[in-house]
Formats: C-alpha cells, sequence, structure tokens
C-alpha cells in the first residue's frame, strides 16, 4: 500500500507540474503576442494554485504594467521583490512606478534608490539630482483648473486635437465605431476617429464618427491638422490601401499617415516617409509655423521605449530626416504624445522624468532651437495614474487624456483651463507723484529667482504675466532713486491686478537756495528738551548732509534752526541759536571745514503756519515749525 500511495502522489504532483506548465505556456504565447488580458487570466489562475516563480511574477506584473493597470502591476512586482531572487535593474524602477500609484511613494523611492545604485540611465540621475521632487511638484500645483467632459464613454477615450471649433479624439467605443472588430490586446473595438463641437463655453456636444474614409478595422490614433483645416497627419497600424504590413518579428506597428481633405472628403492617406514596418512612429503634433512635426517612436537611436523627434517639413510638404530631440528630453522610459503651444514651448508625456506615478505630463520651454529643463506641471492634470495628450489653444482652453480613478472609462478625456493674470502698476515718485519712466521692473519668485524684467514705460507702467497661486516680489529701481521691492500674491483667479510702487528719491539736483533738509528728509534735528546738545538719532541724519557736502568740496551752507512759538520770543531765539552753532560744531568735528558752514537761530520769526501766540494749535501743527534747514549758499 505505501509503494502504491507514493506512486500515486508522485504521478499525482507530475501530473500537476504538466497541468501548470501547460498552461504557462498557452499564457506565454497570449503573453508574447502582447493579448495580455488573456494572458493575465491564466497565469494569476496558476499563481492561485500556490506556483511561484520569478519569470510568473514578473511577466504578471509586466502584463498589468503594459496595460497601464499600475495598482494590480504593484501586488506581482512586490510578489516578485519577495522571492529575494536577483531581478533585472529594471524592475525596481518599475517596482518603484507602480508604488506610487498606490500612493506610497516612501517606498517607491527606496526602490528608486536601489534602482539607482544598480543602474547609471538618465531615470536614476535625475532621481539622484532631485529627490524633494514631491516638493517641487507641489510648489508648481494649482494653476490649472479641470474638470470631466461629456464625450466619455466605459472603453479608452484619449487624444484630442483640436480642428476648428470641435476635437477630433480616440476611442474604442463600439457605438459610432466604423466596424465591429476586437482587438486581442484590449478586449475592446480597434479605435476609430471621432468628432466633437466644442461651444462657447468649452463644452463639448455629441459625438460622431469622424471619417468614414480615414477610419479602418484596425486602430486610428491622435490626429493633428494643419491651421487651414486641409491636413490631416494621424497615427494607424501598419494597414493601407486594404493591406497589412508587420514587422520582421510578425508585429503590426504603428505608422504617421497624412490625408488630404478635397471636396468635403478625407483622402489620398499616405504613410509619412520615415515610418518604417520595423519600428513605430506615432502622436505627431506641429509647430506653431507648421514647418516641424513632432512625434514619438522607438526607432534605432532612441534612448527608451519611446522617444521624441522633429523632423522638418519643407513648403513643398517634403520631410527631411528625423532628429531625436536629446537627453534633456528623452529618457530610457517613455516619452510621449508631444504638443507645441502658440510660443513654441514643448508639452508632452513621460514615466522617465520625475513625477507622480504612471506618465506624467512636463512643459520644456523653447530656448532658440533647444527646449530647457522640462519641468512637470503638477497637480490636478497629473496623479499617480497615466496622464497624457495634452492640448491648449491661445483662450488657455485645454483638453487631456488620464486613466486616473473616478473616470468613466479604461482612458478619459478631461479639459482644463490655464488659471492666468496679469499684474499692472505705475512707478511714480512718493514725493512728487510724477510718474517714472524707464523704471527697471524686476519679478521673482517666492525664492527670489528672477523670472521677467521689463522697464517702465513713457507713462510710467509695467505688465508682467503670472501664475495663479504663487507669491512673487516685484522689485522697482531707477538712478536717483531708492530701490523698492512689494511682495504680491498668490491669486486664484484668471484676471488682472494692479501693484502701484513709489520711489524715494536719494540723490537730488543741489542748487544754490536748496534746502538740503528737504531733499534728504531732515526736517527736524531732534535734541533734549530746553538742551542743544547733538542726539544719537540727530547725529545720524546730520551724517547725510556732511555726505552730500564731502560730494561737493565747494559747497556753503547755512545752517538755520527754528522753534515753535510756545515759550517766550527771547528764549526761543537764544535756544535755536544755540541749536544752529551745536550743530555746526558737530559738523566741524567731523570733517567739514568752518569756512564753509554759518548758522543762526531764529526762533518763533519764521513760522510755516499761523501758530503764533495764544494761537490754538496741534502737536502736529507745532511739530511743523520746530524744523531744521540747511541753504546752499554757493557751489
Amino acid at each position: 500500500m505505501k509503494t502504491l500511495y507514493t506512486l500515486v502522489f508522485v504521478l499525482s504532483i507530475t501530473i500537476g507540474a504538466f497541468a501548470q506548465g501547460s498552461k504557462l505556456n498557452k499564457a506565454d504565447k497570449k503573453y508574447d503576442k502582447y493579448s495580455y488580458i488573456d494572458a493575465i487570466e491564466i497565469y494569476e489562475k496558476v499563481a492561485e494554485k500556490g506556483y511561484k516563480s520569478a519569470e510568473l511574477f514578473e511577466k504578471l506584473g509586466n502584463a498589468y504594467y503594459f496595460n497601464g493597470e499600475l495598482d494590480k502591476a504593484s501586488k506581482w512586482y512586490g510578489e516578485l521583490f519577495a522571492l529575494n531572487q536577483e531581478v533585472d535593474s529594471e524592475y525596481y524602477f518599475r517596482y518603484a512606478q507602480t508604488l506610487k500609484a498606490e500612493g506610497n511613494y516612501e517606498k517607491s523611492n527606496q526602490y528608486m534608490e536601489l534602482f539607482a545604485q544598480k543602474t547609471n540611465d538618465t531615470r536614476a540621475k535625475l532621481f539622484q539630482e532631485n529627490k524633494d521632487y514631491l516638493t517641487d511638484i507641489d510648489a508648481v500645483s494649482g494653476k490649472y483648473t479641470m474638470d470631466k467632459t461629456d464625450v466619455n464613454s466605459e472603453f479608452y477615450d484619449y487624444g484630442p486635437t483640436f480642428f476648428g471649433k470641435q476635437i477630433v479624439f480616440t476611442s474604442s467605443r463600439s457605438e459610432g465605431n466604423q466596424y465591429s472588430k476586437i482587438h486581442d490586446w484590449t478586449k475592446q473595438n480597434f479605435t476609430d476617429l471621432f468628432v466633437a463641437s466644442i461651444d462657447n463655453d468649452g463644452k463639448l456636444g455629441s459625438v460622431e464618427n469622424f471619417s468614414k474614409t480615414v477610419n479602418t478595422k484596425y486602430n486610428e490614433s491622435s490626429p493633428v491638422f494643419t491651421k487651414d483645416g486641409k491636413t490631416m497627419y494621424f497615427t494607424r497600424n501598419n494597414y493601407n490601401d486594404g493591406k497589412k504590413r508587420k514587422s520582421d518579428d510578425k508585429v503590426i506597428m504603428e505608422k504617421i499617415y497624412k490625408a488630404e481633405l478635397i471636396n468635403g472628403e478625407w483622402t489620398n492617406v499616405k504613410e509619412l516617409p520615415f515610418s518604417n514596418d520595423n519600428y513605430k512612429t506615432a502622436h505627431p503634433a506641429l509647430s506653431p509655423d507648421e514647418k516641424t512635426m513632432y512625434f514619438a517612436s522607438d526607432m534605432p537611436g532612441s534612448f527608451g521605449n519611446s522617444d521624441l523627434y522633429k523632423v522638418s517639413i519643407d513648403s513643398n510638404g517634403n520631410f527631411g530626416s528625423p532628429e531625436n530631440l536629446g537627453p534633456t528630453i528623452n529618457t530610457e522610459g517613455r516619452e510621449t504624445f508631444p504638443f507645441v503651444d502658440t510660443d513654441n514651448n514643448l508639452f508632452f508625456a513621460s514615466d522617465g522624468h520625475p513625477g507622480l506615478g504612471g506618465l506624467d505630463i512636463f512643459e520644456a520651454k523653447a530656448n532658440k532651437n533647444s527646449f530647457e529643463k522640462p519641468v512637470n506641471v503638477g497637480k490636478p492634470l497629473n496623479s499617480p495614474m497615466d496622464d497624457f495628450g495634452y492640448i491648449t489653444n491661445k483662450d488657455g482652453l485645454g483638453f487631456f487624456s488620464s486613466n486616473r480613478d473616478g473616470g468613466t472609462g479604461f482612458d478619459d478625456i478631461y479639459t482644463f483651463t490655464l488659471c492666468t493674470h496679469t499684474l499692472t502698476g505705475i512707478i511714480s515718485d512718493i514725493d512728487t507723484k510724477a510718474i517714472l519712466t524707464n523704471a527697471k521692473v524686476i519679478l521673482f519668485d517666492d525664492k527670489m529667482n528672477k523670472i521677467s524684467e521689463t522697464i517702465s514705460s513713457d507713462k510710467g507702467a509695467y505688465s508682467f504675466k503670472i501664475e495663479c497661486n504663487k507669491k512673487y516680489y516685484v522689485r522697482a529701481s531707477k538712478e536717483e532713486y531708492e530701490t523698492t521691492e512689494k511682495s504680491f500674491g498668490p491669486v486664484t483667479k484668471t484676471g488682472e491686478s494692479k501693484l502701484d510702487i513709489e520711489l524715494k528719491r536719494n540723490i537730488f539736483p543741489v542748487e544754490v537756495g536748496t534746502d538740503l533738509a528737504k531733499i534728504l528728509d531732515v526736517s527736524i534735528i531732534y535734541f533734549d528738551l530746553d538742551k542743544w546738545n547733538i542726539r544719537p538719532d540727530a547725529a545720524e541724519d546730520l551724517e547725510k548732509i556732511i555726505a552730500v557736502m564731502n560730494q561737493y568740496p565747494n559747497m556753503t551752507i547755512d545752517i538755520r534752526s527754528h522753534t515753535d512759538s510756545r515759550q517766550t520770543h527771547k528764549y526761543n531765539e537764544l535756544l535755536s541759536d544755540r541749536r544752529a552753532k551745536s550743530t555746526l560744531e558737530f559738523m566741524v568735528k567731523n570733517g567739514i571745514n568752518r569756512n564753509r558752514l554759518t548758522a543762526k537761530g531764529y526762533g518763533e520769526t519764521q513760522l510755516v503756519n499761523n501758530c503764533s501766540d495764544d494761537v490754538p494749535c496741534s502737536e502736529a501743527e507745532h511739530q511743523k515749525n520746530r524744523r531744521s534747514e540747511f541753504i546752499v549758499l554757493k557751489m
């Protein structure tokens, strides 16, 4: 019996192993054909029976990862690392990305640290250079407001583009689709191009199939149109004129095609000359002058899974040779869905630059013939999931795509508006109120990084474009004036605000008869009650007078001291005279030749108002009479 039991047990294990191996072989064939949904179903049944292997967990994680279900991929990458086996460094990166989808940024960063120890690629370097990337993303967040659109279905809806007062987008919906052909990879219809109108409030109307001549039984997606609306570039599987072509490894690649609008119908569909059966070209975008096309590709020479390229278009519609946008833009990850705004700034999606998870949207400012370092556009456009397909028009209305939680389908189209604000102001003289032209005005962010600079106009005006939800500093300066700085913001709505800045003159035109006390704001030299000793605060003001006299070595001045009408006339005259002479002696002691100074007290004989004896006056009115004057007698 024992021998029989052992034989049955061994046979059971052998048969079970054979069955598991058969299932895995079947799943592997699905996986190799990119039929990830079918592969996942089989792999997970095997895993549920307790089967564990690095290859199984790698493929389960990858199947979810490449299908954009990052949170589900995280589970299986976690199982992979729980085996404590050596794995390719790329899995450290992928696991870090999927952990972000779960909101576990701390653990994600730990795996990025491990990834950086195992490789020296661009993604690792970017992480090492800015481990505080989440703080930076928070700092730029909030300039967009977003909302759902009414065009989304339970299927894939993504990749919008403007077409006049409409948007054209990609969808795998069954209703309105040209063909009822199910894709093995997605278990949904192959995608068609659909169109929806945009009303004056930016809302999208009803959805219709875009073109029976462009849409085929294979995938069409991500179009872009010339400004005249007569030429369209779009992505399609390697299928045209009823002919399907595959790569050397039997895969139908994506290519970029061109179509022309003739007599109201899209026709003359042709693939672009740089497309190829053996690599992907997709997601075309045009520069504002339509002389350059940007697109995504994994063609030979690419840095990663998908790079951004540009190619010139001449006046006859001929294309040059594609140029990789280089390591400032491209990483070993995915860079895709380019868009160029009216200022030639590049927007694109990437999972290689530090982000919130999955694909994030980035902006790279135009800089002559290249682009500056990309900056994450922040929340709410970016999320822990895939965010891509950013477009916007000159009015600040935009759309983008995302598979974030809370959507209607697998990918959804969202609308957004860019919160833009204009800050204006007048630069003027604080005393005379005269406008000041040609004053330098500089805009700084809250960390005192210079953002922009301008010169006040002939009307003293300046203007800056600023972002919402940010604090700024504005600094104004002009020769012969003290530099003045004011803070502004943050604002939360699109609009215009005013910030006037008044400057204090610190260098004045000096001539005979000028009272230095007035131009240097030294109207009173303070003394203690009934005293004529120079107090420390008075000494500081006198230093201003001394500085001007040192600047003009031939200048002579007359020091005149005045009192209010309180006390007797004789007392005030003596007191003011002592104070004037005390002031003179202080200035002599501090380097001014006695021959350049005269001094006299005038008591209450030169009142500047009606506050004479027996006239009731306020303390402020009496104070106007208690003054010191430094009158220029000679230059």
